[in-house]
């Protein structure tokens, strides 16, 4: 018999307090089915816990207060949900306009020269010190096979047989670049 009365007490519950929470709710949560799950779930949860509440507790306020903490809880949640969703948005936005920043600042012909330029001085680094300086002398200080000779105290005929090694090796080491850099001559013209 007392199951009945128990259950006779939470329906009037039910009948006379759901529309006024879901009311409540629904000013919170904007969302009339939302408003209404957290009403039922919050009456659920008093019918749930009824035997440990005093018996001097006011069931309605007790509810409400359930109901409160449950669109608190939902609200808090939405809140840090958007704030994830935000700092997702912006982070891909920086990552964007890195993305666009080294494009733009990107330079195909340095970056191509550099790499080039790299294979070279690696090249170069394989020959004895003398040769080395042989060719630098003849292809970045511009002097002709005479003057190094002169400089190396050498014939002209070692200094063109130090070139010719070095460029050998270079043409070798720069094989896959050829098709480019003469397409990059030709852009010049």
């Amino acid at each position: 018999m007392g199951d009945y009365s128990d259950i006779e007490v939470f329906n009037q519950l039910f009948r006379n307090y759901k529309d006024r929470f879901v009311r409540f709710a629904k000013t919170y949560v904007y969302d009339s089915d939302l408003a209404e799950d957290i009403v039922i779930e919050s009456l659920m949860y008093y019918w749930e816990n009824r035997a440990s509440l005093n018996e001097g507790n006011n069931i309605p306020s007790y509810i409400l207060t359930v109901v409160k903490h449950k669109c608190l809880n939902y609200l808090q949640r939405l809140r840090m949900k958007e704030d994830i969703e935000n700092y997702l948005v912006q982070t891909e936005e920086w990552e964007l306009n890195i993305k666009i920043a080294t494009l733009e600042a990107c330079n195909p012909e340095k970056l191509f020269l550099d790499e080039v330029q790299n294979i070279i001085d690696q090249t170069l680094a394989t020959f004895p010190e003398q040769t080395r300086n042989i060719f630098i002398s003849s292809r970045y200080h511009n002097k002709n096979h005479k003057e190094i000779a002169e400089e190396f105290g050498l014939s002209t005929k070692s200094i063109e047989y130090h070139i010719t090694k070095t460029l050998k090796s270079l043409r070798e080491a720069l094989k896959d670049y050829f098709p480019f850099l003469l397409m990059a001559c030709k852009m010049f013209d």
